[in-house]
């Protein structure tokens, strides 16, 4: 990435600024203001990470920029984060909601904004503009939406088809120290501790809250703008990438919204594209023809645009990395194509149903240390697929006689029966290389007891068959000729998702299924798409080391307890210390050090643990602070068991300390 600090504009910044809202919260915000500009548009980034100290880098860069080129920008804290007072009880409550229409409205009377205001956000950032857009604020003119989703049951960290995430467990963890953190008082004096202590007060481990709702209830459709995208009428720009699992929402929303809506998929994963390692694009500028367009008035050609742009990658070489890519398009977003089907048959893919086949029946019953080589949810890094493959039920198609391009979600019809009355199922796609490398291309996974939606939960009947549709997720996949599709089933996929109480074997009826898959013919049209400006940003002060992270991570057996455990630990020196750094700009030192473990047995579903343990230290001269937590999640057949622990430290001394010891009905999972 470039780096630039020569602007058309100077910039002026304000490094503390309070937003007042009607009920006596005062949210904090950062301001970076274009010099010469009497009344400028703003564009806003609304989050809960602490503009003083969790994203000052970040936001230095991507704001100095934009200020630079006549926009007046501003970063502001959440209520009860960084230094805004109250208390941050949840994500995406009314109560955020409203405070982001006050604060727009706010902006807009400013003296120094022309009264229109844009919304940007990456993840948590990219939720609330949705969910803000769907209250229509009158000032609020456009919103650029990155790496978020329109579904908070469906399509977020807490549930996969039903299924409750590990991760909900590792964002939970991460939420939970996040809304303990002091506020800086070198910023708001000496009411800093009061503040500190009415957050520990409040504060509850979210994971418990979370997997205290299974179903798609109430809880999770607020918020969530696919319940009513009629309501969002300002113009969406909606960004993300292949490698990120926020991407599925991107051509829903390009299909949904009947607003101006633009999307864009890149080969990126949970970052903005300009800061990606992976063919990085000038995203500010590309936000700068969205701004101009929408919050002056501009022509920059976004009316004669496709719809949605996406990075069709290139093969998988023998290397199992992709060769390069190119950047593809459809004129008004995914559009219904004939698909290419597939029939299942015992260990084969069929390009039609096979008479022989329509009456076979398959078992799987996978050791509950499959999905190993998955990866994380949020951070799609799944590895050779040969050590789940070994477990899973295969399906592989006759080599490919020409190369298959893929847009958009596969979809798998099954008919299966299980022998216990709550089971799940994970569905893989991979792309096998002529001399056997597996690799994943897309999953899925499905509660089974939630055949006919979210909505409520039945348990199966053992041994009676049954249909459900599952979809996967969106993708971009070229299948170089001579490699073959595989399709893979697995009863479990741990650690990605939390195992059904008692292992499960699934019975697949072959004449009752059929992979449906989203071929797209190669469009010659595709060579004529407008190139993206390099990547380029302001220049920022960082945090320089005083001490070395290390990264420590292993994966075994242990020989004891015949359990396999995963365990990592980052963000500690040596010493096991948490590694600090230095910004000199505000004259504060901070670190933070994370704990992550879980273990399972191959054959004992109530033995899954997972916990993180978390510590924060930030400190200058006079001013010294830490908090830890550690949350855990173990089962029984009828529960899930949270253990949580949050301490705080001031000047080495422990001034606050509380457990938790909780459970909440399986409720089917």
């Amino acid at each position: 990435m470039r780096v630039v600090d020569r602007f058309p504009h100077g910039v002026r910044e304000v490094e503390h600024t309070v937003v007042p809202l009607r009920d006596g919260t005062r949210l904090a915000a950062r301001l970076w203001l274009p010099a010469g500009v009497a009344r400028a548009p703003a564009v806003v980034e609304y989050i809960p990470y602490g503009k003083r100290v969790g994203t000052r880098e970040r936001d230095e860069a991507m704001y100095r920029w934009l200020a630079g080129h006549g926009y007046a920008c501003a970063r502001i804290d959440l209520r009860g984060s960084g230094e805004s007072t109250g208390v941050l009880r949840d994500e995406y409550l009314p109560q955020e909601q409203e405070d982001g229409v006050e604060a727009i409205e706010w902006l807009a009377k400013q003296p120094w904004c022309s009264g229109a205001v844009g919304l940007v956000g990456k993840s948590w950032g990219g939720f609330n503009a949705l969910q803000i857009a769907a209250r229509r604020p009158p000032a609020l003119r456009a919103i650029l939406t990155v790496c978020s989703t329109d579904d908070r049951y469906a399509d977020d960290v807490h549930y996969m088809g039903g299924c409750l995430l590990n991760d909900n467990l590792w964002w939970g963890a991460v939420f939970f120290q996040l809304c303990v953190q002091p506020p800086d008082p070198a910023l708001i004096g000496a009411s800093w501790r009061a503040m500190w202590r009415e957050r520990l007060e409040a504060a509850e481990p979210h994971p418990l809250r979370w997997m205290a709702h299974p179903l798609r209830d109430p809880y999770w459709r607020q918020g969530s703008v696919c319940e009513d995208y009629s309501a969002i009428e300002c113009p969406v720009y909606a960004v993300g990438g292949w490698a990120d699992a926020y991407r599925n929402a991107i051509p829903r929303l390009v299909a949904g919204l009947d607003a101006p809506v633009r999307g864009l998929i890149g080969p990126w994963g949970h970052v903005y594209p300009h800061e990606s390692t992976q063919e990085p694009i000038g995203f500010l500028q590309e936000s700068l023809r969205w701004w101009d367009t929408w919050l002056r008035g501009e022509e920059r050609g976004l009316a004669t645009e496709p719809a949605l742009r996406a990075w069709m990658p290139g093969p998988i070489g023998a290397d199992g990395q992709h060769s390069p890519g190119r950047w593809i398009a459809e004129a008004h977003g995914l559009a219904p194509r004939e698909p290419l089907e597939l029939f299942l048959a015992p260990g084969r893919l069929a390009p039609r149903v096979d008479a022989g086949a329509r009456d076979a029946r398959l078992e799987i019953r996978s050791p509950q240390t499959t999905g190993r080589a998955a990866g994380g949810w949020l951070v799609t890094s799944a590895r050779d697929q040969a050590e789940d493959d070994a477990h899973s039920l295969c399906f592989d198609s006759e080599p490919l006689a020409s190369p298959l391009e893929l847009l958009g979600a596969p979809e798998l019809r099954l008919a299966f029966a299980s022998d216990r009355p709550l089971a799940l199922v994970a569905v893989r796609l991979c792309d096998m290389s002529p001399d056997g490398v597996s690799t994943r291309v897309s999953y899925a996974l499905r509660n089974l007891t939630h055949r006919d939606g979210h909505a409520e939960w039945e348990p199966l009947r053992p041994g009676r068959f049954e249909e459900v549709s599952i979809r996967l997720n969106d993708i971009a996949h070229h299948f170089a000729r001579g490699h073959r599709l595989r399709l893979a089933l697995s009863t479990t996929y741990w650690p990605l998702a939390w195992p059904s109480p008692e292992p499960v074997t699934l019975s697949v009826r072959c004449g009752g299924c059929r992979l449906r898959l989203p071929a797209r013919p190669p469009d010659p049209r595709d060579a004529s798409l407008r190139e993206f400006a390099p990547a380029e940003a302001a220049s920022a002060v960082g945090w320089e080391p005083l001490s070395k992270s290390e990264f420590v991570h292993r994966r075994e057996l242990d020989p004891a307890s015949g359990e396999w455990v995963a365990e990592s630990r980052s963000g500690y020196d040596a010493a096991g210390r948490v590694a600090l750094g230095r910004c000199e700009t505000i004259d504060l030192e901070g670190g933070d050090g994370t704990a992550i473990a879980t273990r399972i047995h191959p054959d004992d579903p109530l033995r899954a643990q997972a916990a993180m343990s978390q510590r924060t230290v930030l400190r200058r001269e006079g001013w010294s602070v830490a908090v830890e937590t550690d949350v855990s999640v173990r089962c029984t057949k009828d529960a899930l068991r949270v253990e949580a622990r949050l301490a705080a430290f001031e000047s080495d001394q422990e001034v606050f300390v509380r457990r938790w010891d909780e459970s909440v009905p399986r409720e089917g999972v």
